[in-house]
């Protein structure tokens, strides 16, 4: 369902589509509700609070309520609106500020102060707004849905194409002339196959709850590069691909999921706060509008899309907001742009399923969770993906979503529903550790129960634009680290002066790679971002270190007098070296290297 025009409020009808039957929680029970259909959005009470049909029982209907329903009595009034729930869509987006059913925070804040009000109806995008349209299409066309009617310049850095909704098919028998038109403005005039005629405005709305079409779903083939060496590296992500990452209290979820939002090389990102604690949210709200893109140089948020629904706001709007951030993502997806989604944290989603479902009653499964847990997981990771989009034009026109999304286990269980019914649905999962976070190796994800499931697919990508030599170089790295973990154990009870030197030298070239290369630091100006040629010299270098001294124990030298070499400070600040000249630093630093070994083996290493 779509329509090709957007209201700036909810449309209701006058009368009363029914009564308040009882009220638990955000679970309220009408009655005398018969015509209405399952996921219609009504409004409940005088103070019109909005709410959405989720149970039909003949004339009796239960509503989930997005907003809290303290003061709602039995025998109040309900009014239907026809439509389910629905994100508008147009330009004005990028840049917003939502709570988790698309209302825009900011414009609250002045119709209610700091505290949001109740039943508080407010535009999404500004209807009233100017925007400078320029056609692409022209009289005599034939489109289809996702067709290019125009194009916006949304912000500095985002053209916004205007699309064709999809259910319109035709020809084109009128497009205003390139000028400033708002969203109610008509841009285009269709006649259709029926042979009516239908009036296209900028904007258009989707009910979130249905996925966008697509011509296509592929394979992902290239990387989303995050600019973090353990994920680009060991374990990465595909674009369109779909990746979790799950973790105890501390262990750097949330700040995870900031970097990936900054330094992600998606042109579009949508960041949705879903249940997380206020404080949080806050330090994403304050800092993301500071944050300047390093690909343009313009604030970060002109490519940006927040939605804040916060673990003190209704619990309702959390089990929505997800929804209405992947709805949103698949609208720029359509335009042809990569985008990047972060959900955090999709437990906090499961649990408002949780306290639904015991609202209604129904039969729990494990842990007290709804049954359809994992079908609303599913379908949830199932919208993202590399696709052909919807477009009347023979030529492919790409664009991806891939999702991030995090997942809070009760103690850092892992075997907890929420994580496990995740890892059956994503190709990349992202492990952090307390112990690692306890010790503050950030980012602290455990390179030994992590995984990606697209490392076959990239290395195509990385031979042709990095380099060749990324697959063997990753291998021998995680060979490295995990016979460290295996001398740990040994190390625990003997202490590691007990080992051959061959073991000991081991030891010293996994703690090279742990330390400064596993090891980032978010905060650093040079050292949070590391380009992917960065990457692959860094670990090119530390393990032809390893090499070497591993050459120079087997020729007597002692591994005291190897771990007292002069180059292992320089190596240790690899990270931290510039991005724009660290490959002559580098090739001077590798040179130096094999020299100072040479000289300690006598020539012969």
């Amino acid at each position: 369902m779509t329509e090709s025009s957007a209201t700036p409020e909810l449309r209701t009808i006058d009368t009363e589509a029914g009564t308040i039957g009882n009220v638990a929680g955000p679970v309220v029970k009408g009655i005398n509700m018969r015509g209405c259909r399952m996921y219609d959005v009504v409004q409940v009470s005088d103070e019109r609070l909005i709410g959405e049909i989720i149970e039909l029982d003949g004339d009796k209907a239960t509503i989930q309520v997005y907003e809290e329903t303290d003061g709602v009595t039995p025998g109040g009034p309900i009014y239907l609106t026809n439509l389910p729930l629905s994100v508008e869509l147009g330009p004005g987006l990028i840049g917003k500020i939502y709570d988790g059913i698309q209302r825009p925070l900011p414009n609250i804040k002045e119709v209610t102060g700091d505290f949001i009000g109740r039943g508080v109806h407010v535009s999404p995008i500004e209807h009233d707004a100017k925007w400078k349209f320029t056609p692409l299409a022209m009289v005599g066309d034939k489109i289809s849905g996702g067709d290019f009617l125009g194009e916006v310049p949304e912000t500095t850095v985002v053209m916004h194409k205007i699309m064709t909704p999809p259910d319109v098919e035709g020809e084109v028998t009128w497009i205003a002339p390139a000028g400033e038109y708002t969203l109610e403005e008509s841009i285009a005039k269709v006649k259709l196959v029926d042979g009516t005629e239908r009036e296209l405005t900028m904007a258009q709305k989707w009910p979130v709850r249905r996925g966008r079409p697509f011509k296509k779903k592929f394979d992902p083939e290239k990387p989303l590069i995050t600019g973090q060496r353990i994920l680009d590296t060991f374990f990465p992500i595909a674009k369109g691909g779909t990746a979790a990452i799950p973790g105890g209290f501390g262990t750097g979820k949330t700040i995870t999921q900031h970097q990936l939002a900054k330094w992600c090389d998606a042109e579009i990102i949508v960041y949705v706060g879903c249940g997380e604690r206020g404080n949080e949210m806050t330090e994403v709200l304050q800092e993301f509008p500071e944050l300047l893109d390093p690909r343009t140089g313009q604030p970060l948020m002109n490519r940006t899309i927040l939605i804040a629904n916060t673990s003190n706001m209704p619990v309702a709007a959390r089990e929505a907001s997800v929804y209405t951030g992947i709805t949103l993502a698949e609208y720029y997806r359509d335009m042809g742009y990569n985008v990047a989604l972060m959900a955090d944290s999709t437990s906090r989603w499961a649990e408002a399923m949780r306290e639904i479902s015991g609202r209604l009653e129904e039969m729990p499964g494990e842990e007290g969770y709804p049954a359809y847990l994992a079908s609303r997981l599913a379908d949830f990771y199932e919208r993202a993906g590399f696709v052909d989009t919807i477009h009347s034009d023979d030529e492919q026109r790409d664009g991806s979503i891939s999702v991030i999304g995090a997942v809070s286990p009760p103690g850092g269980d892992f075997s907890e529903p929420v994580t496990q019914n995740t890892l059956r649905i994503v190709k990349v999962f992202w492990a952090l550790d307390a112990d690692l976070a306890d010790r503050r190796h950030f980012p602290s994800i455990n390179w030994l129960r992590s995984y990606s499931l697209y490392l076959d697919q990239m290395v195509p990508w990385w031979s042709q634009e990095v380099s060749g030599e990324w697959p063997k170089l990753r291998e021998r790295a995680m060979v490295l680290l995990q016979k460290e973990a295996e001398l740990q154990e040994i190390v625990q009870l003997v202490g590691p002066d007990a080992l051959p030197p061959k073991e000991q030298v081991d030891l010293e070239g996994a703690r090279v790679i742990r330390e400064n290369f596993l090891q980032q630091n978010a905060f650093h100006k040079v050292d949070t971002y590391c380009p992917p040629k960065k990457q692959v010299m860094m670990l090119n270098i530390m393990l032809d270190y390893y090499d070497m001294i591993q050459g120079a124990a087997s020729k007597g030298v002692s591994v005291e007098r190897i771990k007292s070499l002069k180059c292992r400070e320089p190596i240790g600040r690899m990270a931290t070296a510039s991005n724009e000249k660290f490959q002559s630093l580098f090739t001077k630093l590798h040179k130096e290297m094999r020299e100072e070994v040479r000289d300690l083996t006598g020539g012969g290493a």
